[in-house]
């Protein structure tokens, strides 16, 4: 493979590091697999008519992000571009998205099948990442002219800090719904 083409232009100084070339490429590899194991996750036929399909696959999402994607995360965003700023967002990003899925796990165990479909709507909102990291780039750079090092440090919070907000937004929603439902159901 070229070292010198796409992302890796921009990363000249690090890839002869062989940790950090490692990391870049199983995370490149296997997060795709979590994007897409994690899309099938929230269908409800495959939830309801093949269980088994889902929690194997829920599964290999798990252990892909806690085992494969966490550590090779972890070692890209210590490198990562956008000084002090862009490398926080993705060690923030990358522990949080650790955190989410490990409870989601611990949640399942425990049979809190709300917990559980919550934590991992938001493991799955930073999993989400990828896509509207690179979203918000051209959207960004398209409106605005911008030095691509300060656009590095904004795209790095915009990639996950929305998706967070949405995905709290719906789970709020959500449990507001249930609640003015249940005071129906109370009052006849």
């Amino acid at each position: 493979m070229q070292d010198n083409i796409g992302f890796l232009r921009f990363k000249q100084d690090y890839i002869h590091i062989m940790p950090w070339k490692a990391a870049f490429y199983i995370h490149v590899f296997s997060a795709i697999f979590a994007l897409f194991a994690g899309f099938t996750q929230f269908s409800n036929i495959i939830l309801k008519e093949h269980r088994k399909i889902h929690r194997f696959i829920g599964r290999l999402y798990a252990y892909d992000i806690l085992i494969v994607n966490f550590p090779a995360a972890m070692i890209m965003a210590v490198y990562a571009n956008g000084l002090l700023p862009g490398k926080t967002a993705f060690v923030i990003l990358d522990c949080l998205w650790f955190w989410f899925t490990y409870r989601a796990v611990i949640e399942i165990r425990r049979k809190n099948i709300i917990a559980h479909k919550q934590f991992m709507m938001r493991s799955y909102a930073l999993t989400l990442s990828a896509i509207t990291l690179r979203s918000w780039k051209i959207i960004i750079s398209g409106f605005v002219a911008i030095d691509p090092l300060h656009l590095y440090m904004i795209d790095a919070w915009m990639g996950f800090v929305p998706n967070l907000l949405f995905v709290e937004w719906l789970i709020r929603r959500k449990k507001v719904t249930t609640h003015k439902l249940s005071l129906k159901l109370n009052k006849t």
